[in-house]
């Protein structure tokens, strides 16, 4: 969590927009968060878009997200938050709808050491 901490505290002195940024805290265990976990959520929610704690699952543990049916239901309900947490950032900050994305430029063929620039493109 100190290290979480001092990375808000340096992004934030080098005035990089962490009010766009969502963040998952995930339980490593069952039960209540740690202290140093609750103050952490408490210091970031002014300074993020959003803090979504996700609670432990076992099956996550033990299977990874091989089989996403058997995940807890509070493991679902906190991957929804997380998702609708970041849709809302997107918005706030460029707007509803959200614009197109750009189209990427072309991968050169395989073999090929030679980059395609931009203004290759035009």
């Amino acid at each position: 969590m100190q290290a979480l901490q001092t990375m808000v505290m340096a992004a934030s002195a080098e005035g990089l927009p962490l009010q766009r940024s969502v963040i998952a805290l995930a339980a490593i265990s069952e039960g209540r968060p740690p202290a140093s976990v609750r103050a952490a959520t408490t210091m970031l929610q002014d300074r993020v878009s959003a803090v979504v704690n996700v609670p432990f699952d076992s099956h996550i543990r033990t299977h990874g997200l091989a089989e996403p049916t058997r995940l807890k239901h509070r493991t679902l309900e906190a991957a929804a938050e997380l998702a609708r947490a970041v849709l809302a950032s997107l918005h706030k900050t460029w707007g509803e709808p959200l614009p197109a994305a750009p189209v990427p430029a072309p991968v050169a063929p395989s073999g090929d050491s030679t980059l395609v620039q931009q203004s290759d493109l035009t």
